[in-house]
């Protein structure tokens, strides 16, 4: 008996290893996989020459520059491109995982946030064509605007968007562990927006802007943000000087981020338009339009935008009927166009 189990451990020995080794015909686990890393690029404007980071006033702005940094997001998609094969898509923590690469002797990854609410992703499938765009918006008020930017949609501000791109990976064994940190980066940029009164602000009670020459779309691969322009909607937050918003944007269009690896510049001849429409006391609707065209020359991605000099007259608030009109709603109103020159 004692020979009997002597012999059955032997066997085992010489067993075992045969059943853990894997056959690449047999075996589902034999592709290389790679242990991911995230790291998060948190800015919210890129310098072309502005230098808030180093200059920035917290005293005057009334926030420090590191209070408008993007948040790390939920998750993160990653697409797998292989030739021969359709995309295939894996989610994971915004701390990185594990992902099985597959067999194909060439492959590339695309990695971007999914947690998003106001930005549409199309042609994810086709490497070269994945691009995120903001979800319409539309507001009847802007006609100014829309006449300076025809033919072109009006969207929200698109939410928080990262991504990462890894050209190759093809390099990695079977049964091999890739080390692969995978740097996120922001695809979508902050204006601080102030619009200054010079005068009348005590006869404002809603205010709300657009931001229109703005890119409608951005590609997920590089960076690069389409030549289709859009006009980004938003409201305003009165403040003591006047009016704020801090609105997000894909950029300006047609734009070769540099921090994505080229050189960049902002093309000439692209108009920019600013619009603030405030609803009064009074139930009227003041309308104010600038260029700002020069102020986005070194501006491609974030920064601070602003006009000074805006008024609202005393009797542009006088009341028709003695008492003051509801002014809970915010459709449609008499509006009055003032053109004021950007400061």
């Amino acid at each position: 008996m004692r020979n009997n189990g002597y012999y059955i451990i032997a066997v085992a020995l010489i067993i075992l290893p045969i059943f853990a080794s894997c056959r690449k015909e047999l075996c589902y686990d034999h592709y290389p996989v790679a242990n991911v890393a995230f790291s998060w690029e948190r800015e919210w404007e890129r310098d072309y020459g502005m230098a808030y980071r180093a200059n920035w006033d917290r005293a005057y702005y009334g926030f420090s520059y590191d209070e408008l940094k993007p948040a790390i997001p939920e998750w993160v998609t990653q697409v797998r491109y292989a030739e021969d094969e359709y995309p295939d898509e894996r989610y994971l923590s915004p701390e990185g995982g594990q992902l099985v690469l597959g067999g194909s002797p060439r492959q590339s990854l695309l990695f971007y946030n999914g947690d998003t609410e106001y930005i549409v992703l199309s042609d994810v499938a086709s490497l070269f064509n994945a691009r995120a765009s903001a979800t319409s918006r539309s507001r009847s008020s802007i006609a100014s605007v829309i006449k300076r930017h025809p033919n072109t949609r009006t969207t929200n501000p698109p939410d928080i968007l990262y991504a990462a791109f890894v050209k190759d990976v093809s390099s990695v064994g079977n049964h091999e562990r890739l080390s692969l940190p995978v740097k996120m980066q922001p695809l979508v940029y902050t204006y601080v927006i102030r619009y200054e009164f010079e005068y009348g602000l005590k006869h404002v009670s809603l205010a709300r802007g657009a931001l229109g020459g703005m890119a409608e779309s951005v590609y997920l691969r590089d960076g690069n943000t389409s030549d289709e322009s859009t006009i980004i909607l938003y409201d305003c937050e009165l403040k003591p000087y006047g009016c704020e918003a801090h609105v997000r944007s894909f950029g300006v269009p047609g734009f070769p981020d540099e921090y994505y690896g080229r050189a960049a510049s902002v093309a000439e001849g692209r108009p920019f338009t600013l619009n603030l429409e405030v609803k009064l006391k009074n139930g009227k609707t003041v309308e104010f339009n600038f260029d700002i065209s020069d102020q986005m020359v070194r501006q491609p991605r974030g920064g601070v935008i602003t006009v000074t000099g805006l008024r609202i007259e005393d009797e542009q608030n006088q009341y028709n009927s003695g008492f003051e009109v509801d002014v809970s709603d915010w459709g449609e109103h008499e509006v009055i166009n003032l053109p004021v020159s950007a400061g």
